[in-house]
């Protein structure tokens, strides 16, 4: 077996809410790095997979458990640990090859050297001849190539990747993840591990000898997947496939067998994190499923070949769809329900009748909402006050986006309305809604 770089044991995170009372991020993760294998992260929004990078990086620090790098506590950022971000992460006013030896220059490397050392990574990376130009002067993907450049002239041991592909075009993505790979396989770079966060099922299976699979609220491994095929892959074969098909799965079921204990979801909670689902990409996806070839019945990852959705669209409004009882999930599949058929026959005014119907019934925040704004004199309240309560249990950005798809799913069934210059919800008036 091959040496352990990395290795966290019963980690767990807490941050404050609002109200200053803990919130666990991550609780009990067990995680072990080796020398030459590449693991694949996949997770929800919100289920910690970005905090356990920075754990790892030494940029955050650890609440509980134990986190070792080459068998040593680690205590802060580690030399041997580099990272790289979704969103670039450029200084704009340096060239290229200024961006590239910010790095060394931390580290006190003497000029000619980081020059040196810049110079070759750059060619490496397959920046020849952009030395001089400046970030804004760069396509998405040529100003990825410059951050994953930088985090690899250092010489890491351990390459950390949060989402480093998402921010491209699918084809600029799958380029630049392929010239990772033959580097890595080639030993070009003298990086032992690689840990990418991915929201792309087929993204992890094409990269990683291991896939984990993190469940929400708090954080935590809930399912690993070896990925025993010889590099490079080949997207459209039998094997890849069936794996893809195994996680999404894995990803859709309410059930899932984690060694010796089966987890169930729990009853959606007041401050549940509502998938972030596009109203017409849910009825288009309904829509579809009930032509053919699918009548009713589909294979999720071929639903996502025949619609040309990535993961993180097709998969959060299938969820919106199960959610709402118009289809269910199972085993990677999504069928839809006799209220699913009921809705695509259904005339517009109908369907906003229907989907307002399930929201009140499936959603505990929609049905808080309009509640309390019926408790209200002047029948609206500040979405602050909603926001407060939301922040208790979750970070601001979250509870803004929780708070923003409960108000696109409630205006579109007028359960209530949003005025965007107030930041008030409101009660539609009696004459204005239809009878729910």
């Amino acid at each position: 077996m091959n040496p352990t770089i990395v290795s966290l044991k019963g980690v767990g995170k807490s941050f404050s809410s609002a109200d200053g009372a803990p919130r666990t991020v991550l609780d009990n993760v067990d995680f072990t790095l080796r020398e030459r294998e590449i693991v694949a992260l996949l997770g929800q929004s919100g289920s910690g997979k970005s905090t356990l990078l920075r754990i790892m990086a030494g940029l955050v620090m650890a609440d509980r458990g134990d986190v070792l790098y080459r068998g040593q506590p680690l205590f802060g950022p580690a030399r041997g640990i580099s990272m790289v971000f979704q969103s670039f992460a450029l200084f704009p006013w340096l060239t290229v090859q200024q961006n590239v030896e910010i790095g060394l220059e931390a580290q006190g490397v003497p000029a000619a050297e980081r020059e040196e050392r810049a110079e070759k990574v750059i060619d490496l990376i397959g920046l020849s001849g952009f030395e001089g130009a400046l970030p804004r002067e760069l396509s998405g993907g040529m100003r990825q190539r410059v951050g994953i450049a930088r985090a690899l002239v250092v010489d890491p041991d351990v390459l950390l990747m949060d989402e480093a592909f998402s921010a491209l075009d699918v084809l600029t993505g799958e380029r630049l993840r392929d010239d990772i790979l033959e580097l890595w396989e080639e030993e070009q770079i003298s990086t032992k591990a690689i840990l990418v966060v991915s929201h792309n099922i087929q993204e992890a299976i094409m990269m990683a000898d291991r896939v984990l699979i993190f469940a929400s609220d708090p954080g935590r491994v809930r399912y690993e997947m070896r990925v025993d095929l010889p590099r490079p892959r080949d997207a459209d074969s039998q094997e890849v496939r069936y794996l893809v098909d195994e996680i999404y799965a894995v990803m859709t079921a309410g059930r899932v067998r984690t060694g010796r204990t089966t987890e169930e979801l729990e009853p959606m909670r007041l401050d549940a994190r509502l998938p972030d689902a596009d109203i017409g990409l849910m009825e288009g996806l309904l829509e579809r499923l009930m032509e053919d070839p699918f009548l009713g019945h589909a294979d999720l990852p071929q639903l996502g070949d025949e619609t040309e959705l990535t993961d993180e669209e097709l998969l959060p409004a299938a969820e919106a769809l199960e959610l709402l009882e118009f289809a269910m999930l199972a085993r990677g599949d999504v069928s839809v329900t006799d209220l699913g058929k009921r809705y695509v026959a259904a005339e517009n005014d109908e369907r906003q009748t229907m989907f307002a119907k399930q929201l009140l019934k499936r959603v505990p925040l929609a049905a808080h909402i309009q509640h309390s704004l019926s408790q209200e004199p002047a029948r609206e309240l500040k979405e602050e006050h909603f926001l407060d309560m939301l922040r208790e249990t979750l970070d601001k950005e979250e509870a803004e986006r929780v708070l923003n798809v409960a108000i696109g799913w409630g205006r579109h069934g007028e359960v209530y309305s949003y005025n965007y210059n107030t930041g008030m919800i409101q009660l539609p008036e009696p004459d204005e809604v239809h009878e729910h």
